[in-house]
């Protein structure tokens, strides 16, 4: 049985869009959309150098950050309190919140994928 190097992350996929044009016409550029998946609302977004996702619940207060906008240097911004949220990463740019959860786009032969990273807890 071969296992996994401790780096090496592993995700849960679930199928967003049948191709990347699809993605392309469904997601008007620097526009956020929201759907469900992993038991989780999620924020995409074109921003200005490809597609995001991020958990749509802004660390601070909860608000869905779908309702808020994208601005050309790749963060989204809450629509309560304007905390701006760097696209890439999650960080926090401004405010007081934490992080929010980031999801990974990638385009396979077969459509447009969501990934959600898998933790492995068991430490031994």
């Amino acid at each position: 049985m071969s296992k996994s190097s401790p780096k090496e992350k592993k995700y849960r996929w679930v199928k967003i869009f049948s191709s990347e044009e699809e993605m392309k016409n469904s997601l008007p550029y620097l526009k956020t959309s929201s759907i469900s998946a992993f038991g989780k609302k999620v924020c995409l977004v074109h921003g200005t150098d490809g597609f995001y996702a991020v958990r749509d619940k802004c660390p601070h207060n909860g608000f869905p950050l779908s309702g808020g906008y994208c601005n050309k240097d790749n963060t989204i911004v809450c629509p309560i309190h304007r905390y701006h949220f760097d696209l890439k990463t999650g960080k926090a740019l401004s405010g007081m919140a934490t992080k929010v959860e980031t999801f990974v786009i990638k385009v396979f032969s077969d459509g447009v994928f969501l990934g959600e990273e898998e933790f492995n807890w068991w430490p031994f």
